[in-house]
């Protein structure tokens, strides 16, 4: 009875899927062609100018001298790669045709190496500036502009592959894998050195660039952006120069054994000038503050550029003569890149307008209405079965839908009700981290067997079984599954009330550690290999770095509960813009008896009569008992969903606490303690 429907014509249902905003010409599809293209252009003209490989040799050339360094640079690479591909599939694709025979040849199982490209793609669609695509539809559905987008996914993105980096190292300790032999020994001294005057150069560089830029378009006014592409253009074609100094890098071919790495050095120096519209584009959108559309176009032009000069330019430095064949290739490479582009696309617009399809039924149906009741229903009003309900919904629908579908369908559906449902339990979610949330497990059903995608891409490039690379994958990715129900409680994790740079250096490192912990604990191995209850340690420790306040708030209460007889009093005496919550009962139209918690927000300062008439509440008291008199129509009372005659059981007020982060304290010292017998059990068995 209750998704109940009394059904719509086929007139009425073809107008509201095909003409309409809310069928398949929505939001998804506007989105699509009016940002995410551009993206995707991008992304394929960087492939095709040869960034991917580059990509993917530097990662090899930095890491592969260490435990699993193959592994670890299929990861690095698919990190980058994911940056600008925004398709787990393509990214295995791209990066696994190099780096899974890699780990198979330094001694990684085949399952174990697809699923590590797996992992590693699929987490490509979490990173930053693209994240899929549904970075720009998120702006879209949230409100929220493309750089606070970024600032929320950057944090679980960056931690969520440090751990995957560690559970390979893991993997390759359980083995006994080594790295192999680098060309060029250095100093531990070297590397520190070389690594702080890389960060140094970088800091000193792009102040020049930032604050010579800002007075280029003091002094020029409207003529600065000819100086810039001026500049960009002299950059590039001494970047080119440089390069030549460097052998060009070649595709690698893995039916031949790699005995050593390439040097880090000149891998590195022969294609710097890939990273110059990345640049650009990173620019555009943080600095000048451009729409993703614009910037994208700014960035894909000058790709256009660098992809159709770069060849012969670089024979033209080398006194070459066949400039005129290698024009050619570059323009052969531009018109692949743009037919490549096309076809990424279309996988993608099918997608979306398919989801508006989807969409359009829950528009026209009025389910969304009516889905708060329903999940409530079946969960029987707790958050975490509510969750969990949507994460396997989003499995379940990524085994047939992409992930940018998948995203549409859900957080259409289910954010929400999750946004209800959770201040109802006292829990105020912000609706970016809902989002996060449903995009989490969309991304997951790409390696979730039977279906899972991604995996069966993987499995055709390892000669392995595609489920077994699947499941292998999935457990891999268990760390990216359990980030979203913490950053629904814990919402620092998305940097929302973070307050100064010390709080966001603590919540970075006890996410990082964290995340580490429980990837050791999921893997049964930390220094050597765990036992049961040092496994349970591990995860006792990573839920506490995470998430101190559950303990925290057992001891000293986050709120104080007053009765309702003091309503007046304590809204009158809140700060500006907070927010009041409230516990109430009552009956709803249909006799049913509801009890929830509420929050709204109180506005600007004034009596305690004023601030709860201008939330639309006015109250009476009867028997001792603080009823609800009136509710103003579309007033916030309302849409908290309080009635008229619903009774305030009680208030909750935030109270000062001392900082959660005492938590940390005990945390430690078990690790400490972990780390020890571990140590000395490593000690004697050799």
């Amino acid at each position: 009875d209750i998704i109940a429907w009394k059904g719509a014509s086929f007139n009425k249902a073809m107008s509201h899927m095909w003409l309409s905003q809310e069928g398949v010409f929505g939001i998804g599809l506007g989105v699509s062609s009016g940002f995410i293209f551009l993206f995707v252009l991008f992304g394929a003209l960087l492939e095709k100018a040869g960034a991917g490989n580059y990509f993917t040799k530097v990662a090899f050339a930095l890491l592969g001298h260490y435990r699993g360094g193959p592994a670890k640079a299929a990861v690095v690479s698919s990190g980058m790669n994911g940056m600008i591909s925004g398709s787990s599939i393509a990214n295995v694709v791209i990066t696994g045709t190099f780096t899974i025979p890699l780990m198979k040849r330094v001694g990684f199982k085949a399952e174990k190496a697809g699923a590590v490209e797996v992992a590693a793609s699929t987490n490509g669609q979490l990173m930053p500036p693209i994240m899929g695509a549904a970075a720009f539809l998120m702006i879209e559905y949230v409100g929220i502009s493309y750089l606070e987008v970024i600032k929320h996914a950057f944090l679980p993105a960056v931690i969520s592959y440090i751990a995957l980096v560690y559970i390979v190292h893991l993997e390759a300790m359980k083995a006994d894998l080594k790295g192999l032999k680098p060309r060029r020994v250095t100093t531990l001294f070297s590397k520190i050195v070389t690594f702080f005057m890389v960060i140094i150069g970088l800091i000193v560089l792009s102040g020049i660039i930032y604050y010579g830029f800002g007075w280029v378009k003091t002094v020029a006014g409207s003529a600065s952006p000819w100086i810039a592409g001026v500049v960009i253009l002299l950059v590039y074609i001494g970047l080119i120069r440089y390069s030549i100094r460097y052998p060009d890098l070649e595709i690698d071919d893995h039916h031949i054994e790699l005995i050593e790495l390439p040097e880090t050095g000149p891998t590195v120096k022969s294609g710097l000038h890939y990273l110059l519209p990345v640049v650009v584009l990173i620019w555009c959108l943080i600095v000048e503050r451009f729409s993703p559309g614009l910037a994208a176009f700014w960035a894909t032009m000058i790709m256009v550029f660098i992809i159709s000069t770069q060849r012969p330019l670089k024979v033209y430095f080398r006194n070459q003569e066949n400039q005129k064949e290698e024009f050619l290739k570059g323009l052969k490479n531009l018109v692949d890149g743009l037919i490549f582009g096309a076809r990424n696309m279309i996988g993608i617009g099918i997608a979306t307008a398919t989801a508006g399809i989807i969409v359009g039924s829950v528009t026209l149906t009025g389910i969304g209405l009516v889905m708060t009741e329903f999940v409530e229903f079946i969960s029987g009003g707790n958050l975490i079965l509510i969750l969990i309900f949507t994460a396997f919904i989003c499995l379940l629908l990524g085994m047939g839908l992409p992930t940018t579908a998948n995203y549409i369908v859900v957080s259409t559906l289910m954010a929400p009700v999750i946004v209800t449902l959770g201040a109802q339990n006292g829990l105020i979610v912000p609706l970016i981290a809902v989002h996060m949330f449903v995009f989490y497990f969309g991304i997951l059903a790409d390696d979730t067997p039977p279906v899972g995608l991604a995996a069966f891409a993987a499995s055709a490039i390892a000669h392995s079984d595609p489920i077994r690379t699947g499941i292998q994958g999935f457990t891999y990715d268990i760390r990216t599954g359990i980030l979203p129900f913490l950053f629904i409680f814990n919402n620092e994790l998305l940097m929302i009330g973070i307050e100064n740079v010390w709080h966001l250096l603590v919540t970075i490192a006890s996410a990082v550690m964290a995340m580490l912990m429980f990837a050791a604990a999921t893997q049964g191995f930390f220094v050597v290999r765990s036992r049961w209850w040092e496994t349970l340690a591990l995860l006792l420790i990573s839920f506490t770095l995470f998430r101190p306040g559950f303990w925290w708030d057992m001891v000293y209460p986050p709120n104080q509960i007053l009765p309702p007889s003091a309503i007046y009093e304590t809204v009158e005496t809140m700060p500006s813009e907070s927010s009041l919550q409230m516990h109430v009962e009552g009956e709803n139209l249909e006799g049913k008896l509801i009890s929830k918690m509420v929050v709204m927000p109180m506005g600007d300062s004034g009596s305690g009569v004023e601030r709860l008439e201008r939330s639309g509440l006015l109250l009476r008291q009867e028997n001792k008992k603080m009823l609800v008199d009136t509710v103003v129509f579309d007033s916030a009372a309302e849409k908290a969903g309080i009635d008229f005659d619903w009774e305030i059981l009680s208030l909750q007020i935030p109270v000062d606490q001392p900082p959660k982060q005492w938590m940390y304290l005990p945390a430690l010292m078990l690790l400490g303690m972990v780390v020890f017998m571990q140590r000395r059990r490593r000690t004697f068995s050799s």
